[in-house]
């Protein structure tokens, strides 16, 4: 019988016992409160991509990557979207240009701006932004816990060993499972009216979540390290607890905008 818990189980509960009702108090008042939440885990990914990766001159990369991302939720909290879009595309090229590798310099800094900007778009400043907020963060979270403890308790064959040897698909499909459930019983608690398609969206995001998961461990076993920082006891850094958060986000609001909607929120929940 596979053990489930021990030091690693203590460390992870501590950790989201303390950031948790911090992300959610942020997320309730959004405003300045959300943004500099982002923007702390913005910085956070661009510091631990460069040390991984091995960033050249590391100072130039976090400058670039740091004032542009900054310059990018400054616009978006002035209602530019469109602007933040074509910075964004300037700030990538601006790290591919100036700081080596320069794929990896590259790929760093849209992996911080999917981090962060996304979710500020989907927030917005009403109430179904914050539910949508919740939303991912029930699925993702949900997924997370589920595929941990089902890995744990029934193992079974591996899902990619060569990427992450602890991962099963008997977590992966309880991960799935779960997680879809948890951001529907949000959707439902938010007031939302039940619909097969809020079934549909939590799959594939958690499908997604996962998928990014994987991701950053290939780029972690390309570099030979464990984990991206210790910022965080029992999840590693900044980027180990939101690599599967942002492609998640970044996923959700492409059904957003494909969907169309009053706001990005409302594409991604009302149907």
């Amino acid at each position: 019988m596979p053990v489930i818990g021990g030091r690693d189980l203590k460390q992870r509960t501590l950790s989201a016992v303390v950031l948790a009702p911090v992300v959610l108090a942020a997320t309730y008042f959004g405003g300045a409160p959300f943004l500099l939440l982002w923007t702390v885990a913005a910085l956070g990914v661009v510091w631990e991509w460069a040390s991984v990766a091995r960033i050249t001159p590391g100072p130039l990369f976090y400058g670039i990557g740091g004032m542009v991302l900054i310059g990018c939720m400054i616009l978006l909290l002035l209602g530019e979207p469109g602007t933040t879009a074509w910075l964004v595309i300037a700030g990538a090229a601006a790290c591919a240009v100036t700081t080596k590798p320069r794929l990896w310099s590259t790929l760093g800094f849209l992996c911080a701006a999917a981090a962060a900007l996304p979710v500020l778009v989907l927030r917005g400043d009403d109430q179904v932004g914050m539910l949508a907020v919740l939303f991912l963060f029930a699925v993702v979270w949900g997924t997370d816990i589920a595929a941990y403890f089902t890995g744990r308790a029934l193992g079974g064959p591996k899902l990619w060993p060569r990427l992450s040897p602890n991962k099963t698909w008997s977590g992966a499909v309880g991960g799935a499972v779960f997680g879809t459930l948890a951001g529907l019983a949000v959707a439902l608690a938010g007031g939302l009216v039940f619909t097969p398609v809020l079934i549909a969206i939590g799959l594939v995001l958690s499908i997604v979540a996962q998928s990014g998961d994987l991701a950053e461990s290939a780029f972690k076993r390309t570099f030979g390290v464990k984990d991206a920082s210790k910022l965080i006891p029992g999840h590693g850094g900044v980027l180990d607890r939101l690599d599967g958060f942002a492609t998640a986000t970044l996923a959700a609001l492409l059904i957003a905008l494909l969907h169309g909607g009053a706001t990005p929120a409302a594409g991604l929940l009302l149907w």
